[in-house]
């Protein structure tokens, strides 16, 4: 078993060694895990073999990754308010791109712009990935010629790969609108050099497969990742998460090494991230239930 055995929870991991190896599965789940992290590690050595790209694509170009702190400015904030005490949790993702009225811009979307633009002068290509398709449709017309896609759930496979291709054959660098979900996995989109996440995703996955599209071999710039974040609100609290998440694979399963023996690397699903950041919320704006 190779690959990434795990998104959200170690549980992930032990259901598919059961699909090699039942009785396996079964010691793996319970003896091993007991028995503390170096019999887990031990046990889980014939099954388990992880190579990471930065030991097989030594030649890939170096990636940076930056945060770009955004304020409310010119967003729905009081729209935010209403999604936080409802309970609505994809409504306050993408508050911080929807304008608060016809003719405003808001800060996320402003930065997005510049940091397009500032790619475009240095004759670099842009991905920009959103989970919501909404805000998609707010990139697309704020960018207008200069963008191309979307790529989204509803554009076949075949479309897909002819607007990638599209995009790669340009002379005049463009941005290029993608789903995270629909255009961030099974496509090789190294003609661009700088990627643009709208806001955190539930998955740290999702995120480092869509930047994989980008930085990959046949890459020959420096990656530079931007990610939009309002750390006032839900962002700031999915991006915490996401490190924990992030942290809590590397040290268990990067190296082809995996254990939940501690409270702390047992992760919760989608709904209960979910649950957990509008109590948050609600609980740092004072919103009664």
């Amino acid at each position: 078993m190779t690959g990434t055995p795990l998104e959200n929870r170690v549980n992930e991991f032990v259901n598919l060694a059961s699909l090699l190896d039942k009785e396996f599965a079964k010691n793996l789940n319970h003896a091993a895990l007991a028995a503390g992290v170096d019999a887990f590690r031990k046990h889980v050595a014939p099954m388990y073999l992880r190579r990471n790209s930065s030991e097989v694509l030594k030649e890939l170009p170096k990636m940076t990754e930056i945060n770009e702190y955004c304020t409310w400015n010119g967003a729905e904030y009081e729209a935010y308010l209403k999604s936080v005490a409802g309970g609505n949790f994809m409504g306050r993702r993408k508050a911080g791109l929807k304008p608060v009225r016809d003719g405003v811009m808001p800060n996320k979307l402003e930065r997005l712009i510049e940091l397009t633009e500032e790619a475009f002068e240095n004759g670099q290509k842009v991905i920009i990935f959103s989970y919501f398709r909404d805000v998609m449709k707010l990139v697309e017309g704020a960018l207008g010629d200069r963008a191309m896609g979307p790529i989204n759930g509803s554009v076949s496979p075949k479309r897909r790969q002819e607007i990638v291709d599209q995009f790669t054959a340009l002379a005049e660098p463009k941005a290029l609108i993608g789903q995270i979900q629909a255009a961030g996995t099974g496509l090789n989109i190294q003609g661009a050099s700088v990627v643009i996440l709208c806001e955190p995703q539930i998955k740290p996955s999702l995120e480092v497969q869509a930047i994989a599209r980008a930085h990959r071999m046949g890459q020959v710039r420096t990656v530079q990742v931007h990610r939009l974040i309002i750390p006032e609100g839900v962002d700031g609290k999915m991006q915490e998460m996401l490190i924990r998440k992030q942290a809590e694979f590397d040290a268990y399963a990067r190296d082809s090494t995996l254990a939940n023996i501690a409270e702390s690397a047992k992760d919760v699903d989608e709904e209960s991230m979910a649950k957990v950041i509008i109590f948050a919320e609600r609980e740092r704006l004072a919103i009664e239930k």
